[in-house]
């Protein structure tokens, strides 16, 4: 028997179908990714300075000012020196920030992540006080 009649029903590769449903999950991720990596180096920004900040030392106050102009130079603008959470152990001073991104993705469809960071080495962020508001 010829072995070309034996394997010419036989096929191999992606179908057009499958290309294009490829194509639109890599496009979906690639959307993702996009919206969620500047939104990642902010954060990241963000840790960075406050572990400078407290390296610094100082006042609340100036810790505050300090970090304004830290996060200025990488443009960061979700948060401020005063959302900033300041707790005191004994001499040593914490700072814990927690804030929530809205990233729009398509339409009326947003992406919203929690963020949240601190200095203290058991990693618990420390909420702000509700009445010093």
């Amino acid at each position: 028997m010829d072995r070309s009649k034996l394997f010419k029903n036989k096929q191999a590769g992606i179908s057009l179908s499958g290309l294009i449903l490829g194509l639109a999950v890599i496009g979906v991720a690639g959307i993702f990714a996009m919206r969620m990596v500047p939104a990642y180096i902010e954060y990241n920004a963000i840790k960075s300075a406050i572990v400078t900040v407290k390296d610094g030392g100082g006042t609340i106050r100036e810790m505050q000012q300090a970090f304004n102009r830290h996060t200025s130079v990488n443009d960061v603008e979700a948060v401020r020196g005063q959302d900033l959470v300041f707790t005191r152990d004994g001499d040593a001073v914490d700072i814990s920030f927690a804030y929530e991104k809205r990233l729009p993705l398509m339409g009326n469809v947003s992406l919203l992540i929690d963020f949240a960071g601190t200095t203290d080495p058991s990693g618990v962020v420390a909420e702000a006080d509700s009445t010093a508001q």
